[in-house]
């Protein structure tokens, strides 16, 4: 079993100006509350022992948790449109709390909406996950925004943080040769999965995380014994 070392950097609080053309500018700045930050948290720690379980005990998550004092300063604009807080904008807190080997894994939480102001930064999901990158000095990374207490709350709590960080433990396997199915987490509908209202995609995650996943006639996904692999040494894109 492989043990994936976890660090999730919460910012409390943002104050950035994001770009609405060329030449204007608008700013946004917002602070979470308590109760947010406690259902992001609650969230987090359901995590670990959802990849235990849809791993039948093959893989596990030891996590630290940073809360970062200052503001986040800067997002970055997305590919497919919007905005969020990439490895640069975080860079500071990534050399000072997750240095080269420290982490296999690095999660954001960052302030993305003021609901009760009805003010948001434009971004394409609530959630982005990557493969390791020198950037995120060789770590997964993952940025999941805030959200409503419900939303933390179902169909099953942690879901989430597992789906983006399966981004980057597809993109880690992958580049090891193993094959994965098209879309990796994405992946549920298109091979024919139905989303629960109690459970999720975590059929679909399930067979992922095992090599189950039938596409074209063949199993792809994690094998079973891939979970104990070694971790290093990593090929990183910049």
């Amino acid at each position: 079993m492989n043990t994936w070392k976890a660090l999730l950097l919460i910012y409390c609080a943002i104050d950035v100006r994001y770009p609405l053309t060329r030449w204007r500018r608008k700013r946004f700045a917002h602070c979470l509350t308590e109760q947010d930050v406690e259902e992001a948290e609650n969230s987090f720690r359901h995590f670990p022992p959802l990849v235990r379980e849809l791993t039948e005990g093959r893989a596990s998550v030891d996590y630290a948790t940073v809360h970062v004092p200052q503001a986040l300063r800067t997002v970055s604009p997305i590919s497919f449109g919007g905005f969020w807080p990439s490895p640069t904008d975080v860079s500071a807190e990534l050399s000072e709390c997750a240095p080269p080997g420290a982490f296999d894994s690095v999660f954001i939480l960052w302030p993305q909406n003021d609901a009760a102001a009805g003010r948001f930064i434009p971004s394409a999901g609530w959630g982005f996950g990557m493969g390791a990158t020198a950037a995120a000095n060789g770590a997964t990374y993952a940025a999941v925004a805030n959200a409503s207490l419900s939303a933390w709350r179902r169909p099953r709590i942690g879901e989430v943080w597992l789906h983006e960080w399966l981004h980057g433990v597809c993109h880690h396997f992958a580049q090891r040769g193993h094959a994965l199915p098209e879309g990796d987490a994405d992946g549920g509908g298109p091979h024919g999965y139905v989303q629960s209202p109690t459970t999720g995609w975590t059929d679909y995650y399930r067979d992922l995380m095992n090599g189950k996943v039938e596409e074209r006639g063949s199993f792809t996904g994690i094998q079973s014994d891939a979970w104990r692999e070694s971790l290093e040494p990593r090929t990183l894109p910049a």
